[in-house]
């Protein structure tokens, strides 16, 4: 992954989702049609706190983020969410 340039906006963060799982837990191979987006990744970026709302995510951290969250974004090739502070669930460092 390359480095990326730019910044974030208050309040946003820049996800990276983790590969969707492509088999079940018994074993069984999960064709491309039936994957759901996955609903965790890793923290690439972090915009500044916003007035009312400090920034509690730091880069590094992976998130829990609701099914409908964030925005998808495609950026030199790599597949990113940016998505609201308030849209994480759980953060674990």
């Amino acid at each position: 992954m390359a480095e990326l340039k730019g910044k974030v906006l208050a309040g946003k963060i820049l996800v990276k989702p983790s590969e969707a799982d492509a088999t079940t837990a018994s074993g069984i191979i999960i064709p491309e049609t039936a994957k759901e987006k996955p609903q965790h990744g890793k923290v690439i970026m972090v915009g500044a706190d916003k007035k009312d709302e400090p920034m509690e995510i730091k880069v590094g951290d992976q998130v829990l983020y609701g099914k409908f969250a964030g925005q998808e974004l495609t950026i030199d090739e790599e597949d990113y969410l940016l998505i609201s502070q308030s849209d994480v669930l759980f953060i674990s460092k």
